[in-house]
């Protein structure tokens, strides 16, 4: 499959990419993630790896968009929760769409 990142084109296959990545120590995930194998890999060092180009010139939307694509299985970076409200009437007015202001 043939796809941009950091503008440079790329013919990428999903045998490819794991011939690549055999034998690469996966780096502790802390955002969005590739699941290459059965290992878990950041996607930036995918991306690196790859594409042989520093980690600063594209981005992981670029890389994560060719990896589901190739049918990699992709996880993006979990939303952070809002904090609970407390009281039970600040949770109504809430619910409500109800300005806060006790």
């Amino acid at each position: 499959m043939r796809c941009v990142i950091a503008r440079f084109p790329f013919d990428l296959t999903k045998s490819d990419v794991l011939e690549s990545m055999k034998g690469i120590k996966p780096e502790p995930v802390t955002g969005e993630s590739v699941i290459i194998g059965r290992r878990h890999y950041p996607v930036k060092q995918v991306g690196q790896v790859i594409t042989r180009q520093d980690r600063r010139d594209f981005s992981a939307g670029e890389v994560l968009r060719a990896m589901a694509l190739l049918g990699f299985t992709c996880r993006t970076r979990p939303e952070t929760a809002s904090a609970p409200i407390g009281s039970p009437l600040q949770r109504a007015s809430t619910m409500l769409g109800a300005p806060l202001s006790f």
